[in-house]
């Protein structure tokens, strides 16, 4: 069966890629510090490689081979982030700073599930009302979308919180209330 070279090719091009999709998955749960699933997933990636491996070094004499896990490992760091993309593991923080301090930016944040602390600031250009907000980041591109409905010039900064303990939004984001909003939301537009 492996003596066919392009099914060699074919499956050291795959596994490199499953391979390097698991290894992938395994940095990124390790560093949200889901260790025991991080430790799981590595028994699978490991198993991986060593086959991978042994096949290439089986038959290091021919470059395709070589060429095959090579372009194998790119694309498994693709499919490995792509697949992350969609798991969308953790909370992201997104401070917000509007140009125009009196639109009623907060309350409708806050109408729509989201966790809101708000204060005003003072810019280079006059007063702005500065916003930080904690969401579950699969709701993040929805929470950019919002913000630009409400104010298409504010400025939008972005980062993964490394530890979160306590408060309201932790409790309100943890207990689906932005998915409730949502939802409601949804139903409103529907019955109009």
């Amino acid at each position: 069966m492996l003596e066919n070279p392009w099914l060699v090719i074919g499956i050291i091009l795959a596994v490199n890629i499953v391979y390097v999709t698991f290894f992938t998955l395994r940095m990124i749960f390790t560093l949200k510090g889901q260790r025991y699933f991080a430790a799981f997933i590595s028994m699978f990636e490991i198993v991986t490689y060593v086959f991978g491996l042994g096949l290439v070094l089986d038959r290091l004499d021919q470059i395709e081979n070589v060429i095959a896990y090579a372009l194998g490992y790119g694309l498994g760091v693709i499919v490995g982030m792509k697949i992350e993309e969609k798991l969308a593991l953790g909370y992201i923080t997104v401070n917000v700073i509007s140009s125009n301090p009196d639109i009623e930016f907060t309350r409708q944040l806050r109408e729509k599930g989201y966790g809101v602390t708000s204060w005003y600031a003072y810019g280079m250009e006059g007063d702005r009302l500065n916003m930080q907000i904690l969401t579950p980041r699969k709701y993040e591109i929805l929470l950019y979308e919002t913000i630009r409905t409400i104010d298409p010039k504010a400025f939008i900064i972005s980062y993964e919180p490394k530890q979160i303990y306590g408060g309201f939004w932790t409790k309100s984001v943890k207990r689906g209330k932005i998915e409730d909003a949502q939802k409601e939301q949804q139903e409103q537009q529907e019955a109009l």
